[in-house]
């Protein structure tokens, strides 16, 4: 397909906006409780304060830190917007620009994530039997702008959900980054519900935090629980499911 035909089968699937304007739920990786992270280096807590003023001088200042780290959607929370941590995502193969995504509501957010860090412990420790604990953080972030509608579009352009391959999607974000585009809402591929992603960040204002929540994952048994209050199972998952080879 050549470029006049690739633009004029995008501006057909993005022939639908909306007028956005409401909250979207952002899931970063975190530490639940609070933690000294240098005590393994001194017994003196005098010791601690100078390692975390040395570590702050190194920072990158930012005013808006909680927006800016999630546009690295890998591991690693980083700031996307510095094309040293651009990585490749649903909508972008992590060469020009960084995408955020949010969910329009927690559950949404708490599949996707489910999903990715399963797949990290299942290719990292495939015969781990115990369940690893992982903390994360969710925010409400404002958006205010025109999206591109897809939703309800997946069935005519699979590509949209498909678990396995990003190219079309990678495709199309491309071409919506071209065209200056804000996001698009879509159909979440891990579950029934919707996911943001953004392509400018002046779109996102007013973090809020939201809650915490503590995942437990056993990759040998294809389970992963989520708790928002410690030891209250919330959600219980089986990550396999959301993969490859089971449709949504």
């Amino acid at each position: 397909m050549d470029s006049a035909q690739t633009a004029s089968a995008f501006g057909e699937l993005c022939s639908a906006n909306v007028e956005f304007g409401d909250d979207l739920v952002r899931n970063i990786k975190t530490i639940r409780p609070s933690q000294q992270l240098f005590d393994d280096l001194s017994d003196d807590a005098d010791d601690w304060a100078i390692a975390i003023a040395a570590e702050a001088e190194g920072r990158i200042p930012t005013a808006t830190a909680v927006i800016a780290r999630p546009f690295d959607y890998g591991t690693v929370i980083t700031y996307s917007f510095d094309a040293a941590n651009w990585q490749e995502t649903r909508f972008s193969d992590g060469r020009r620009y960084g995408v955020w995504y949010g969910s329009l509501n927690a559950k949404t957010t708490v599949y996707e994530t489910a999903f990715h860090w399963y797949r990290f412990l299942a290719d990292s420790y495939p015969s781990e039997g115990r369940l690893i604990t992982g903390e994360r953080r969710l925010f409400d972030v404002r958006c205010e702008g025109l999206l591109v509608d897809l939703r309800g579009r997946e069935g005519s352009y699979p590509g949209l959900t498909d678990r396995t391959s990003y190219a079309f999607t990678q495709s199309l974000g491309s071409f919506l980054v071209d065209q200056g585009a804000n996001g698009v809402l879509v159909k979440s591929a891990r579950c029934e519900g919707v996911n943001a992603a953004i392509f400018r960040r002046e779109r996102l204002s007013n973090v809020r935090d939201k809650m915490a929540l503590t995942y437990r994952c056993n990759p040998a048994r294809d389970l992963c629980m989520v708790e928002r209050s410690q030891g209250t199972v919330w959600l219980r998952i089986k990550p396999s499911l959301l993969g490859p080879g089971v449709r949504s």
